[in-house]
Order: structure tokens, then sequence, then C-alpha cells
């Protein structure tokens, strides 16, 4: 189904002063899929449901009640407030499928991480959410890949960054939300 047709990103990276923890995906699903203007949107990825475990212990937490819908507030509010940074490693793809998969999205252009942690002063910590997203980060940094729910290190102008591999939030990724729950957590856990 590939038509060529290249997709810009949708969103504007999400860049609280605060942050400490740059959360990179690939890319969106179609707009279709949306039940939020923000990231993570499609209503059968679990990434806030992941973090309705980790902090409300309710994978519930950020769902508006009654609606196939996320609170982005609710969201927001919590990204600000613990210091997460959100956006993707693709700021073009082509679909090569009519679905988000990464094995289906051709990456046309990739995102400058280094100018957003340039932004980051205080980033730490670079989580990658599949594997595209670990991918272009390897390539970018020429570091190790390191395990689902392991990190490495990679050093960027003096700055030592923990770089961790997350399992997908996806559903098609074959594992509970509640033991992707215990894989995020380590993240936030795990000191410097």
């Amino acid at each position: 189904m590939n038509n060529n047709t290249i997709e810009s990103h949708p969103l504007q990276p999400f860049l609280p002063e605060n942050a400490k923890i740059l959360m990179l995906g690939s890319f969106p699903p179609k707009k279709e899929k949306w039940s939020m203007e923000f990231f993570y949107p499609n209503w059968i990825n679990d990434m806030w449901r992941i973090w309705g475990l980790i902090f409300y212990n309710d994978k519930h937490h950020f769902e508006i009640k009654g609606e196939k819908r996320f609170d982005k507030d609710k969201i927001v509010d919590l990204c600000k407030d613990k210091g997460f940074a959100l956006y993707d490693t693709a700021s073009e793809i082509i679909r090569l499928k009519d679905n988000a998969s990464d094995k289906f999205l051709e990456v046309v252009k990739r995102t400058d991480v280094k100018e957003l942690l340039e932004i980051l002063p205080e980033c730490e910590k670079i989580v990658t959410t599949g594997q595209k997203a670990t991918d272009i980060i390897i390539d970018i940094f020429q570091c190790e890949e390191p395990k689902v729910g392991e990190e490495t290190e990679i050093i960027y102008n003096d700055r030592v960054i923990n770089f961790w591999r997350m399992p997908s939030s996806s559903r098609a990724y074959p594992m509970k939300v509640e033991a992707k729950a215990e894989f995020y957590r380590k993240i936030i856990l795990k000191k410097r």
C-alpha cells in the first residue's frame, strides 16, 4: 500500500524545562486512531496505562471513564511533574502499510535528537519504546544496544546519558501491561 506519501510529524516535541527523561517512539499512528492530541494517542496503546500502574497503582488512571479516550490534561501534568519529555525518532516517514508498525515505516527524515538534548540540559535518560527508535539512537550515538528492559551509556558533549530500551507499549508486543510496567518502573527507580 506504499503510495510514497511523506507524512510530517503531526506534533511538536513536548519538552518541559525540568525534563530528566526523554522518551522516544518511532512515529504516531494515523490521526483516525487517535483518542487525544498528544503522544501515544491510540486507545489500544498501553503507554498511559503503564504509567498509571507505576504512579497510581491503577492502569485506568488516565482513561476518561465511559469513553475510549485518555485525559490529556492529566497526562501532561504527570509529564511536567515527573520531568518526562516526549517525541519520536522520525520527523518524516512513508507508511509502507496502512498502520504504525515499525516494520512498515520508512524513515525519510530522522529527528535531530542531539538538538533535543541541547534544549534539555537536565536530561539524563533516553528511553526508546520500540526497535526502530532504538536502532536510530544506536546509529546517532554509535552506542551499544541495550537488551529490552536494560540500559547502556551514551556520552554526548561530556554528558553521561543512560539509554534505556523498553518493551513496546503497543498491544502487538506480546506482554501483559502489568509486566511492561515492571520494566518501565526500573527507569524511575534507578538513580544516577
